[in-house]
């Protein structure tokens, strides 16, 4: 019986992709992304453990309020660090009738992630930048990880949501988000691009545990911003 370690799980998440969602977040990353938003998922060895039958008796209590859309969502940390346990998790679930998402760097493709790709009806992509020398910096891999795992998610012909937070003095450019429209044209799997707007909440955590935030020195981007920047995506 496969098991893993889990940080924390929201029951009916409304953002984490399509419909109502069944939100679990994965303990562990293997990234070093300066906006992140959890520093308390780094570790791997935090969490508490499930099996995946643990998780699938809670997801189904929940099923009537999925819809035709919605579903259960992996998320993280990076669930891919634990992709048996995510399979196991799917597999489960797609037996049950149950949509399956993955919200994931695409920072790892091996056997194991493609055999949990096998059971997923849907990705959510993060490509973080657009430049690889910020991938380099402010995420800790190069570009070419997230963008060889669209290229397969691509040939499986998987529906994928490309999803970038806009961080002012980084991503808040007309040039990235075109960019970033480029590659979703270039991958028909791409049928959504989501922009996040950068925030400062979880300022509290980074104090809490004795972390730098560091991307706090930062603002925020204004509304107008985003309008700007989703009507190029609309165009």
């Amino acid at each position: 019986m496969i098991s893993g370690k889990v940080h924390s799980i929201h029951s009916l998440g409304t953002v984490d992709g399509p419909g109502v969602r069944f939100v679990v977040f994965f303990q562990g990353c293997n990234l070093c992304c300066g906006c992140c938003h959890n520093p308390d998922t780094w570790e791997m060895g935090g969490g508490t453990e499930y099996t995946a039958e643990d998780i699938l008796n809670k997801v189904v209590r929940y099923k009537e309020y999925f819809g035709d859309e919605g579903g259960i969502t992996l998320s993280g940390g990076e669930p891919l660090l634990q992709s048996e346990f995510a399979y196991e998790i799917f597999k489960l679930c797609k037996e049950s009738g149950i949509n399956t998402c993955l919200d994931t760097s695409g920072s790892i493709l091996n056997d194991s992630v493609k055999r949990l790709l096998e059971h997923t009806d849907r990705v959510l992509l993060d490509i973080k930048y657009t430049d690889n020398n910020q991938y380099k910096e402010f995420v800790g891999c190069e570009m070419d990880k997230p963008l060889e795992f669209l290229d397969y998610l691509n040939e499986q012909k998987i529906p994928t949501t490309l999803r970038q937070v806009i961080i002012p003095t980084l991503t808040d450019d007309e040039e990235n988000v075109k960019k970033l429209k480029d590659i979703a044209d270039n991958h028909p799997c791409v049928d959504k691009i989501e922009l996040l707007p950068f925030r400062k909440i979880c300022q509290t955590k980074y104090d809490n545990m004795n972390l730098k935030f560091a991307f706090g020195h930062l603002p925020e981007p204004t509304h107008d911003q985003m309008q700007k920047l989703n009507a190029l995506i609309n165009s």
